[in-house]
């Protein structure tokens, strides 16, 4: 995988992780390979869906986690 490929993968993955010093590094660096506004904000809106995804199915973890238990049902 060239490095353009991986610094966009990486701005994605620091909006996932809710990193700003990780993005704003990130970003300085597809700037400095040159790489275009366009596929910048690409990546930014694949990281912002992957968070959301992400955020959705805790908030469902949690709900289920926080229900009462089913009796008769186990564990794992």
């Amino acid at each position: 995988m060239d490095e353009r490929t991986k610094e966009l993968i990486d701005i994605g993955a620091s909006i996932g992780a809710h990193c700003q010093p990780c993005l704003t590094w990130h970003l300085n660096k597809a700037r400095e390979f040159k790489i275009s506004e366009d596929d910048i904000l690409a990546a930014i809106e694949i990281g912002f869906r992957v968070e959301k995804g992400s955020g959705n199915a805790m908030h469902k973890f949690v709900e289920e986690t926080m229900s009462p238990p089913t009796p008769g049902k186990k564990c794992c």
